[in-house]
This record gives C-alpha cells, structure tokens and sequence, in this order.
C-alpha cells in the first residue's frame, strides 16, 4: 500500500491519513487516532483504472466539515464533506477541471479557487458559496492569472500574462477590484521589442480518433508563407501534464532563438494530457505511449500537409516523458519525422520508478503487452533519420 498525504484536522489527537491501495485506483482517507492508532474510515473512492493523489484536502476549523477534490462526475472538483464522512455539498460544477483551491473564508463560507473553463489553455479565478449554488468570476481578462491569496481572503496577488506577454502583477481585492499595481514587466516588454522574437499563435490539430488537439506554434519573425520552412515538435505529453498554455512562458526564449534561425516550433498536447476532464486523460491507460504518439505523428501529418512547411524535414525534441515520445517519433514515426531529439527518455518502462508507472500501466506481470508494445528499444529497427540521445 501506499500513504501519500498524512495531514492533522482540527483536533489534537486526530490525524488524516491518506491510503491508496498497490494499483493507485482506491483511496480512502482514515482518521487515525494518536494515543492508540485506532482507525476510521472518513472518505472513500473507488475508479477502474485510477486516481490522482493531490494536497486540496483541507479540515475546516469548526471541527465540523473538511474540503477536498475529485474527478468522480468527470471533471475535478470540489467537495464539502461533515466529519462523519456525508457529503453535504458540490461546491463546483461543470465540464472543466478546477486547478486548485486558493482560499477558504469560513466566515463569509466562501471558496475561492483557480479553474480551466473557457478553455484548457485558460485559468481564471472564481468564488463560490459553502452550497456551490452562488459562484461567480473574479479575474477578467483572457490569459493566466496565477493567484496567491492571504490567509484572511481578503487580498490576492494575481500575475496575469498570455502567451505572448509577460506577466502583470498586482494586487486585487476579493471583489476583483485593483488595489495597487506591483510590477507591470516593462522593462522586459521594451527589451523584448529589441529583439526580432516571433509571435506564436495556438492553432487545432485533427487526430485521427476524431479529436482536435491544442497546440501552439511559433514562426520565425521573417515568416514567408511562400517558403518552405522545416519543424521541430515540442513535446512533453505525459499523463494530466500541460504544455499548450496561454501563459507567458509556455514558449521560451531558446525556441525563439531556434525560430530565428529558420525553424518553425510547435508543441501539441496529445490524448492524456491535462484539463480536458478525465476520460480524455485517462484514455492511455494501459497503453503509455500508443495513443500518444499517435496524436504526434498525425499532428506532424497535419503540419507537413500546409504549403509552407517541409515536410521532409519535421524533427521531434522532448525531455524525460517527452523523450519517451522523441523516442517513439523516430521508430514508430519514423515515415514521417526525420529527425528526434530525446534528453533523459524513458526507453522501457520496466526500468522506471514503479509508485508512477503502476499508476497508468499496472504491474508488467498483470500488462505485458502494456510494457512491450510502446518502449523504444523494441522499435529500434523502424529508425531511419537522425537520432540524437542526450
């Protein structure tokens, strides 16, 4: 078994013990007693493939109540549970998937918390009630706001960027109101303009499960669409993970620099990849790798379909996960990617650290066919272009 999270509730001689079975798809939260260790079950949950282990658990201080998060409707969410273990509250709702709880106000009995709604590439910040019936947006704007809140929920940081601009930080009231600006990044901006840096643009991306992928991608500054320019795939694509991002940052300054040599960069976010609800998440499971790479190869498909791009010169580069799918481009993918990069991949699975891989693969006794079928030593005659493994 497995204890990821121990945390103390409201009382001395009560502590929350977090239990998760081998398999990782059966929490159960406990409430062991210090003086004789004694057990209760507090929370239960159950799913066939498995769950996400995260810190939103959190005791209330009437003694009464505790927050925490699931996926069980689909979507993360929140929940408002009394201490004998009954639900007494959804408090959000919806096809989106919250990102984390922010602040809890026992007074007003509010929660705030950030969430993907309008779009996975999004965050916004939002306040609900201890019933979940009066929720309402509090940061305007489209982009990212990354949110710090004090603990009296009063005030809140908010460094709110896109894709293409830097962060603006400044302090807001709980209403939304602007109390004072920290730092607007101008200096970085009127350097930044400096430089000939592209502009990167998200674009949608068909897979051939029917459906659309989010991607971004940056073309060099001097871009003539009457040219011919090569790609390099960016990728990461592990499960719940999120690369195509509306957040300065999303793209860095070494893929600009590769841009400003000729190259056009994009990134995709495959099947598995985070906040587009579970079942799109979970679909790899059992089979890390194969639905994957999939989505890139198609992916690479698409952009060698578009009159401005080579498409006999598409290269793939990825770091730990992401070399994993390098990996995967240039034996599986080999038809259609001619070059890969792959710093620190994961080459067999059966070599990782098992508290991970078990999680989406189960034990390789119990799915062989999950370990064989998507490592990248066991396609390494499919090979054909360039390689580099750092």
């Amino acid at each position: 078994i497995y204890i990821p999270r121990i945390k103390w509730t409201t009382s001395d001689d009560q502590l929350a013990v977090c239990w998760m079975n081998r398999l990782q798809n059966n929490l159960k939260i406990l409430l062991a007693h210090s003086t004789n260790g004694h057990t209760t079950l507090l929370y239960e949950e159950a799913h066939p493939y498995y769950i996400d282990v995260n810190s939103d658990l959190a005791f209330l201080q009437d003694g009464k109540h505790f927050l925490c998060t699931s996926e069980k409707d689909g979507y993360k969410h929140i929940y408002l549970y009394n201490m004998n273990g009954k639900m007494k509250a959804q408090l959000s709702k919806g096809k989106f998937d919250v990102e984390s709880v922010i602040g809890i106000d026992e007074k007003t009995k509010q929660v705030y918390y950030t969430a993907a709604t309008a779009s996975p590439m999004d965050r916004q910040l939002y306040v609900t009630d201890f019933t979940g019936n009066s929720t309402r947006q509090i940061s305007k704007g489209q982009g990212w706001h990354s949110i710090e809140m004090n603990a009296a929920c009063t005030y809140y940081m908010d460094a709110y960027s896109t894709i293409n601009d830097p962060a603006i930080f400044s302090i807001y009231n709980t209403k939304g109101e602007a109390v004072r600006k920290l730092k607007d990044n101008a200096v970085l901006r009127s350097t930044m303009n400096e430089y000939d840096l592209g502009k990167i643009s998200f674009i949608k991306v068909p897979n051939e499960k029917g459906d659309t992928l989010n991607g971004w991608m940056l073309q060099p500054s001097s871009f003539d669409a009457t040219k011919k320019y090569p790609v390099l795939f960016c990728n990461y694509g592990g499960p719940g993970s999120q690369e195509v991002a509306n957040q300065f940052g999303a793209v860095n300054f070494w893929q600009q620099m590769l841009a400003e040599k000729g190259y056009i960069i994009v990134s995709i976010d495959n099947t598995g990849t985070g906040f587009r609800g579970q079942d799109f998440k979970k679909k790899t499971y059992k089979q890390l790798g194969a639905l994957e790479i999939e989505d890139q190869i198609a992916a690479a498909k698409y952009m060698g379909s578009l009159p401005y791009v080579d498409k006999n010169r598409i290269g793939h580069w990825g770091w730990s996960f992401g070399g994993f799918m390098s990996s995967l481009a240039i034996t599986k993918g080999a038809d259609v990617f001619s070059m890969a990069i792959a710093v620190a991949p994961v080459t067999s699975w059966r070599y990782y650290d098992n508290i991970y891989t078990e999680r989406f693969l189960r034990k390789p006794q119990d799915n062989k066919s999950g370990y064989e079928d998507n490592s990248p030593v066991n396609f390494t005659k499919q090979m054909k272009g360039h390689f580099l493994l750092i």
